[in-house]
């Protein structure tokens, strides 16, 4: 395994490599928790988090807990949560802690070191954020990451239909002018990377919904910076229609760094079917990706 201090780009690479792009969301949603028999507890969720661990474990790659259905039971959600990434971090899975904070100053930094910082009960690998504060209000995350060896995720083109009136608007002013947000945002980000030592992937990369239209997002997929490449958090596929095979097409130039993020259509087999179910999808997205 690489060491735990690497840059978070190369640990993704050698994810990659080993054990694929497909990345486990471990979403316990009140109705999955009844289907899988668990409590709607914290000590459901503890369990829930536990199981979809010991699936992706030598399946897959990489993990993503979303925190919200955790914090929802308090301090014992977040007590629950903190064993869920210990867990997965300690089976070599890389941690996508999917929390998307975004706040401005002495706050924003407190988020990122509250997930990013090697010993936090929290620890993760790579954290989601919002930037609609602007790029720069997240660039002390930025820089902790960095220094870390730690990855950022940053909210660019979403699938959600509320989103395209923020995500489609034009910028007005500054160097970004006639760009829109998510374009400025991916612009943004990719400065950042290259000011970075090199890494096999960008420290920050971004969420681009796999069902977007990326081009209707001001974003050529076709002339998109990739130098350094982006590592891409790409939700959607199975229960939300997106198909992986259709990923390299999606994605074009973006495609090298993107993370297949499955949620509901993997967690849907069950307790039982979980680690079945990663081992097919795991080898799908291997096949369609090379």
């Amino acid at each position: 395994m690489t060491a735990v201090g690497a840059a978070f780009g190369d640990r993704l690479a050698q994810a990659f490599a080993e054990r694929g792009r497909l990345c486990v969301g471990i979403d316990p949603h009140a109705h999955l928790l009844a289907d899988w028999g668990l409590p709607a507890s914290a000590a459901g969720v503890r369990e829930f988090g536990l199981i979809a661990v010991e699936a992706a474990a030598g399946r897959a790659g990489l993990v993503k807990p979303q925190v919200a259905f955790f914090e929802r039971f308090g301090a014992a959600g977040y007590a629950a949560l903190e064993e869920v990434i210990a867990a997965a971090r300690a089976a070599g899975l890389l941690v996508i802690a999917d929390a998307k904070r975004g706040d401005i100053g002495t706050s924003v930094t407190a988020y990122a070191e509250s997930w990013l910082t090697p010993g936090s009960p929290l620890e993760a690998d790579a954290l989601t954020v919002s930037a609609f504060q602007g790029v720069g209000s997240i660039a002390e995350p930025m820089r902790l990451a960095e220094e870390h060896g730690k990855g950022l995720f940053v909210l660019a083109a979403t699938s959600n239909p509320e989103a395209a009136v923020v995500q489609q608007a034009v910028v007005a002013s500054g160097p970004r002018a006639g760009m829109t947000v998510a374009r400025a945002i991916i612009e943004d980000v990719h400065e950042f990377n290259q000011q970075q030592p090199a890494h096999a992937f960008g420290t920050v990369g971004l969420v681009l919904g796999a069902t977007v239209d990326l081009a209707a997002y001001g974003i050529d997929t076709d002339g998109a910076p990739v130098t350094p490449a982006f590592p891409v958090l790409a939700p959607g596929f199975g229960h939300q229609g997106a198909r992986v095979e259709d990923a390299p097409r999606l994605f074009g130039t973006l495609a090298p760094g993107v993370i297949v993020s499955e949620s509901r259509g993997l967690l849907s087999a069950g307790a039982d079917g979980l680690a079945d179910a990663v081992a097919r999808r795991a080898e799908e997205v291997r096949v369609s990706h090379g």
